[in-house]
């Protein structure tokens, strides 16, 4: 089993929420790999600089979401273990742009109802609705993963 410690950015702003669209063309959250002795906190930040050229601060702690990835599914072919810590953020600066030699080809802000349309990571379901309920556990029931909604 492999495992990944990450951190994600729930932004939205007027009622769009920014999406980053992987070279898989999935779009997800930005947010990413939390690197060794870093903290969480430190890692969206970063990684919302890195992904989409902008500039955040952190409003609040939404939750912590856990999934494994069954082996059949999974990209390298082993069961894999994901937790994803989301925070809410505001964008302080700077312009959208591609990931500089990243994975991420381009950000977007989105309105929220067109989300369901879009192939996408369950991270974002997972953020946005983190972000609607504000659960006191700071956890919400596993999206299914089907459709539109991958892995």
């Amino acid at each position: 089993m492999s495992f990944r410690l990450a951190a994600y950015a729930v932004c939205i702003e007027d009622g769009r929420v920014l999406l980053a669209r992987h070279v898989s063309d999935n779009w997800t959250l930005p947010g990413g790999r939390v690197e060794h002795a870093e903290d969480p906190f430190d890692t969206v930040v970063r990684e919302v600089a890195e992904e989409t050229g902008c500039s955040a601060v952190v409003e609040r702690l939404l939750g912590v979401d856990s999934r494994v990835i069954p082996a059949a599914v999974a990209r390298a072919g082993i069961e894999h273990q994901n937790v994803g810590v989301f925070y809410q953020v505001r964008i302080t600066g700077g312009r959208l742009r591609p990931e500089p030699n990243g994975e991420t080809v381009e950000s977007v802000w989105t309105p929220i109802p067109d989300v369901a349309r879009l192939r996408r990571s369950s991270l974002v379901d997972v953020g946005l609705a983190l972000a609607r309920t504000l659960p006191v556990t700071g956890h919400v029931d596993a999206v299914p993963v089907c459709g539109l909604i991958q892995h």
